[in-house]
């Protein structure tokens, strides 16, 4: 099976289901019984391979996980409860007190508040640079520094960075490259193919179908060489590939309890089958609001990275083709006149998320980022003036006459 949407629908069972069910059933059940105690001692033990706590494994949950392993070729995948669960279960599983990661600040909101507001009280150090601008990075690196950490299309920026750039730069200095892929979907771009070790994604978006449930994704490219990470050393000699898998299945993931829950994998497995159509119509959808927001005269800019107006369109398009993603951000003349755009709305949503069926729209800088002072915003590539569009897959004739009546009004 090679196609995306073959393999997302005829994933096999890991053990086939006593009733020839088609597809797997949800295991909405806590704990599992075993037959012995030597049974039981030996799962705990890891001996053997068995569900018997849904905190740490369960059925439901490990298909989601083989699902998206077989699609992506990656060496293990981990569900959890959100995409920021993933974020925070990832750099816990890999850095340590005294340790720094190198990131943007041209990132979404709530990672910079983990980043700065959660994990830096603990001792991790972050450091800023420009990822457009390769030649910013490399002086923040040093001995203690564990990971590089970006979005493959920032949120809201739109940022895209030279991926094979950042990789090479990784591997001279044997460090991670952690890739946070939710604006670029598992359909048309696999992260392993640009040198990326450990990918992140929020599966509440594309993987869900449409928003109906929360959940996040670790995905293990199988590239790295564990023995590099201090706080892996003793798995490194255990597990080998496996040793940041069995870092987060034995400690991280197992004592911090942000498990996904098997009603909302079982959603999401069915999300996964129908990915590729949405991706396509949700890409196709953005491209052409981007085009028609670039007309209006009201307009006073539109970011779109599969425009050839982007200083990013390059990059974008060498990376993920003709699908740039589904996401828009434009600007108007105030902070004023954008609130008056989303009031004057009729169909698009005034809600946060974004690959919703739904297009919905945000003014980021009073919402996502309301915590940030203006400096830092700004900082942040975040001004009181922009509109942040999460295109859906409506009739995109209608998407545009709701824009046009909402800018006049």
């Amino acid at each position: 099976m090679s196609g995306f949407t073959t393999r997302a629908v005829h994933a096999p069972f890991l053990k086939k289901d006593s009733h020839g069910a088609l597809r797997m059933p949800v295991y909405d059940s806590v704990s599992f019984e075993l037959e012995t105690a030597e049974e039981i001692e030996e799962a705990f033990a890891g001996r053997r391979p068995r569900h018997t706590y849904t905190r740490i494994t369960n059925p439901t949950v490990e298909h989601l996980e083989q699902k998206i392993k077989q699609i992506t070729g990656a060496g293990g995948v981990v569900a959890v409860s959100s995409g920021m669960a993933a974020i925070a279960n990832t750099i816990l599983g890999i850095a340590r007190q005294g340790e720094n990661l190198v990131t943007t600040r041209s990132i979404f909101g709530n990672t910079y508040s983990l980043f700065e507001r959660t994990l830096k009280p603990w001792g991790l150090e972050t450091r800023y640079a420009d990822f457009t601008r390769p030649e910013t990075i490399e002086p923040l690196i040093d001995l203690n520094t564990r990971a590089l950490f970006f979005e493959t299309i920032t949120n809201p920026q739109l940022e895209v960075a030279d991926i094979g750039g950042l990789a090479a730069l990784a591997r001279r200095h044997k460090i991670l490259l952690i890739a946070d892929t939710t604006a670029t979907p598992l359909y048309f771009f696999n992260s392993r193919d640009y040198g990326v070790d450990i990918e992140v994604l929020s599966s509440t978006k594309y993987v869900s179908g449409g928003a109906t449930t929360v959940g996040g994704i670790i995905i293990d490219n199988g590239t790295y060489n564990w023995a590099q990470v201090p706080r892996l050393e003793q798995e490194a000699k255990q597990f080998g590939p496996f040793a940041f898998l069995m870092k987060l299945k034995r400690e991280v993931y197992r004592n911090l309890g942000a498990c996904l829950s098997p009603h909302n994998a079982y959603l999401q497995c069915l999300g996964l089958e129908t990915l590729a159509l949405r991706a396509d119509r949700s890409c196709q959808n953005a491209r052409a609001l981007a085009e028609f927001l670039g007309r209006h005269r009201k307009v006073k800019k539109v970011n779109y990275p599969g425009l050839e107006s982007s200083p990013h369109y390059d990059i974008a398009t060498r990376l993920f083709g003709t699908r740039c993603g589904a996401l828009v951000t434009f600007e108007l003349s105030s902070r004023q006149e954008c609130f008056a755009f989303l009031n004057g709305l009729k169909l698009l949503r005034r809600a946060t998320n974004i690959h919703d069926n739904k297009t919905l729209a945000l003014h980021p800088a009073s919402t996502i980022f309301c915590e940030y002072p203006a400096d830092l915003k700004r900082q942040m590539g975040v001004p009181e003036t922009l509109i942040r569009l999460a295109v859906g897959i409506e009739d995109v004739e209608d998407l545009s006459a709701d824009l046009a009546q909402a800018l006049e009004d």
